[in-house]
This record gives C-alpha cells, sequence and structure tokens, in this order.
C-alpha cells in the first residue's frame, strides 16, 4: 500500500475533481507550508549536527550542477517539441530545475518509514538545487529575449532567490539544528519533527484539491505539455540516479536525489519567475508541476525510481 500521506493526496485530488467545498483557508495553508519547510531544515540540520565536513563539497556540487544543468536541456526542448514561446520555455525550464520542497518530504518520508540508509545532508541537497535552476533559467531568457526588452537586475534576482520563505526557512532551521542538535535543541524540535508526518498529510491534501483545480477545464490544448510533464520526471530522474551511483550515496539518498531531480519547483520558481519574466504564463508552469509532475512522482515515481535503483546496483 502507498504511505499513508500520499492517501491525503489522493483525497484532495478526488475531492477536488467531484468539486467538493473541502479546502483549507489560505492562511491555514501559509501556517502548514511555512512549518513544512522549517521542519525539512530543521531534520537537515539536526542530523548534521557533529558530522559537517568538507567532504560534502563533492556532493553539494554536483548536485548543485544538476540544478544548472537541466534548464539548459529543457529549454530547446520545450522551443521546438513542445512549442511554447521563450518565456513560457524559460519559466518552464526554470520551473523543472528547480525542486519541489513537498516531494522531498514525500521522499524523506518513504526512505524513513523503510529504514533506508540516508545521509544527513540530504536536506542540503534541497536547498542547494532551489536556486541555480532559477538563476540559469532567467539568464538564459535574458540572453535569448530582444534587446530592447526590460530587464530586471542580477541584484534583484539574486535578493530575490535567496530572500524566498522557502529558502530562508530552510536555511535558517538547518542552521539552528546544526547549533542545538537533537538533545540541547528538543524541547522545541520534537514539536516539530514529532508532527512532521501530520503536516505533510494536512500540506498534500491542499497539494491534491491544488492539483484538480488545474484541470478545470480540461486543457486539451496543451497537450504536448502534459506529456512533457508525464515523460519529463522519470527522465530527470535516470540523471539524478547517476550522480547517486557515480558519487556512492546510499539507497536513500540516491531515492531522494532522483525524486529531486525529477520534482518541479510550485512555489519559490512561480513567485521568482512572475517578477522577472511578467509575460510568462504562469497558470502553464502550475499545470505542468502541480497538475501532473508532482502527482506522478508521489504516486508511482518515488517507488519507481528505488525499483531503478535496485535493479542498477546494490547501495550501502
Amino acid at each position: 500500500m502507498p504511505d499513508i500521506v500520499v492517501m491525503f493526496f489522493l483525497l484532495g485530488l478526488i475531492a477536488g475533481l467531484l468539486r467538493s467545498d473541502l479546502s483549507l483557508p489560505q492562511a491555514a495553508y501559509d501556517t502548514i507550508s511555512l512549518l513544512l519547510m522549517l521542519t525539512i531544515g530543521l531534520k537537515g540540520g539536526m542530523a548534521l549536527y557533529d558530522n559537517l565536513n568538507w567532504q560534502l563539497l563533492p556532493q553539494l556540487f554536483a548536485v548543485i550542477m544538476i540544478g544548472a544543468l537541466i534548464p539548459l536541456l529543457l529549454l530547446p526542448i520545450l522551443r521546438r517539441a513542445v512549442r511554447l514561446n521563450l518565456e513560457d520555455s524559460a519559466s518552464i525550464a526554470a520551473h523543472y530545475g528547480s525542486v519541489s520542497a513537498g516531494t522531498f518530504a514525500v521522499a524523506l518520508s518513504y526512505v524513513e518509514a523503510r529504514n533506508l540508509p540516508f545521509a544527513p545532508e540530504v536536506t542540503l541537497y534541497l536547498v542547494a538545487m532551489e536556486l541555480p535552476a532559477i538563476i540559469v533559467g532567467l539568464l538564459l531568457y535574458r540572453r535569448l529575449q530582444p534587446a530592447s526588452t526590460p530587464q530586471p537586475t542580477m541584484g534583484k534576482l539574486w535578493h530575490e532567490a535567496f530572500t524566498s520563505r522557502g529558502v530562508v526557512l530552510l536555511l535558517g532551521g538547518v542552521i539552528i539544528g546544526m547549533m542545538y542538535g537533537p538533545q540541547q535543541g528538543a524541547a522545541v524540535t520534537d514539536l516539530y519533527t514529532g508532527a512532521f508526518k501530520a503536516v505533510l498529510a494536512l500540506f498534500l491534501l491542499e497539494m491534491g484539491l491544488s492539483a484538480a483545480e488545474t484541470f478545470r477545464p480540461l486543457p486539451w490544448a496543451h497537450w504536448r505539455l502534459l506529456v512533457f510533464a508525464l515523460v519529463a520526471p522519470p527522465v530527470l530522474a535516470l540523471l539524478g540516479i547517476a550522480v547517486a551511483l557515480t558519487l556512492e550515496m546510499p539507497v536513500g539518498s540516491a531515492i531522494i536525489v532522483a525524486s529531486l531531480t525529477a520534482s518541479a519547483s510550485y512555489i519559490a520558481a512561480p513567485v521568482a519567475i512572475k517578477g522577472a519574466i511578467p509575460s510568462a504564463d504562469i497558470g502553464l508552469a502550475m499545470l505542468a508541476s502541480l497538475g501532473l509532475t508532482f502527482p506522478f512522482n508521489v504516486i508511482v515515481g518515488i517507488s519507481l525510481y528505488h525499483a531503478i535503483i535496485g535493479a542498477t546496483t546494490v547501495l550501502p
């Protein structure tokens, strides 16, 4: 059976498709998403307590390069095969190069539930992959667009990327967790980490409702994008798996890296892209990333990547 948190996503998806009046107030969703990102950061920071060393640098560099490479690979595909304009191609390439904190949370829950070994620095992978793709996607757009088009300064782009609430909470949680560890910070951190699955379940319930919303009405005119959103995750996951195997990551870490590589941002990237490329259709990016790629990864993708890793080699 699927992990119980996945059933909450399916509940929200079915309720949304049936046009139920079920909904989470915006304030509740904002609170849940903030708690989720902070908890992910704290869990990663506490795992890194007394474990931070220079040996992490090659792994962090590798995942940063993955995030930067994906928009370069996807932009020509989106323009020629999916037939999108430059603005939407750059936007979706940035969304797919960036990562989904929700997918990471489900993948983390998956490996923990199965007692699969994973390295404590996996939360740093999430943070490291969040930003490069957004920056590369925007740089590609600036390079290819007409020179007369108004362009935001790079300083503004970097500021928006590094000060987004997701990045601040993830990095802040990692730093706090590393400073105090699981013992000294237990009075506070136990509250967050103990409620991790409950918060994730409510978050996925809302994601199910939101995913259903992207399919009303059915966007048949964008069938090429729909195909892309289903084909891209397993293909991109192979890139993450190859890097994980090369770096000899434990099986749990490999699953998480594959899931991150296969995911697409629907929180950080839309905010950054909306400000930098006003003419981009953010609705198309959300249709692909939240409407199809996120459900694919949550329902079948993560277990599929686990099976591929298991069939490829035996990891420690």
